[in-house]
């Protein structure tokens, strides 16, 4: 795989912060912490915040430097755009097992759809039609998985996603001259033509870290039927819930009750 041209210590250290977090060992208040084998020795740890009449659920991957047990400040608003949240970490990240890499990062994305449908069995909510998230990082893995498993998901959500992968490399501090020639690994551009899910890009207008173009880029090159595209004036790569949540979630909202 052209992942694992990344998969070098100097790329990994700009890539990947690992934090780590308390697996709740008991559900408690439809909320449901487990883990997800993915290789041999290694599982990925989600946290599932059921709402049982919810209509949809959002599976997230998150962004860098975050982990699953971040989000259960946001799991009400999901809610109250009527959805479900399910949140799963990366290798190294929460009570992940294992080192994160690039190429993992991808390779983990099949094992964690299969599971899906048993997560959502064991909670209950069965009925509920499946949506992929994405943020920054997270990106990677939400187009991933709505590339391989279109018949899986009802819609695609994109936050501060990049489209391109070497640019945002170089971005994060990686020596230019490392990178020069390299094709892009993650290819979130090419493979975002292909998907025809309906589709929210939400992006920060002053975003320095992954500039808006590219969550314009990615846009225009989905031939979905369905498209939103959310860009919120003062908002930068992490504080878009700061300057713009009602859009944010409105955004959700519409895209939930589209689909």
């Amino acid at each position: 795989m052209m992942t694992n041209l990344l998969d070098n210590p100097l790329v990994l250290s700009a890539l990947f912060y690992p934090r780590a977090a308390i697996r709740n060992e008991k559900p408690r208040d439809n909320l449901y912490d487990g883990a997800i084998p993915v290789a041999d020795g290694v599982e990925l740890g989600y946290r599932l915040h059921a709402v049982p009449d919810a209509k949809a659920v959002v599976l997230y991957f998150h962004g860098n430097g975050e982990n699953a047990a971040d989000y259960d400040c946001f799991a009400p608003d999901y809610r109250q755009s009527g959805a479900s949240l399910l949140v799963v970490d990366y290798r190294g990240y929460g009570w992940s097992t294992g080192e994160p890499s690039v190429s993992a990062l991808l390779a983990d994305v099949g094992p964690v759809v299969e599971a899906l449908p048993g997560i959502l069995e064991h909670a209950g909510i069965v009925h509920q039609a499946p949506i992929v998230m994405g943020r920054s990082l997270g990106s990677a893995c939400a187009i991933e998985a709505a590339d391989r498993y279109p018949d899986q998901f009802h819609g695609l959500i994109l936050e501060s996603a990049f489209a391109h992968a070497i640019p945002l490399l170089v971005r994060l501090g990686l020596p230019a001259r490392v990178l020069e020639g390299l094709p892009d690994p993650i290819q979130n551009l090419s493979k975002i033509a292909r998907i025809r899910l309906p589709l929210l890009v939400i992006h920060g207008m002053r975003d320095s870290v992954i500039p808006v173009d590219n969550g314009q880029l990615l846009y225009n090159a989905s031939p979905a039927a369905l498209k939103f595209l959310e860009l919120i004036p003062a908002a930068g790569h992490n504080d878009l819930l700061l300057y713009g949540i009602d859009r944010y979630f409105s955004a959700i909202a519409r895209l939930i009750a589209a689909v």
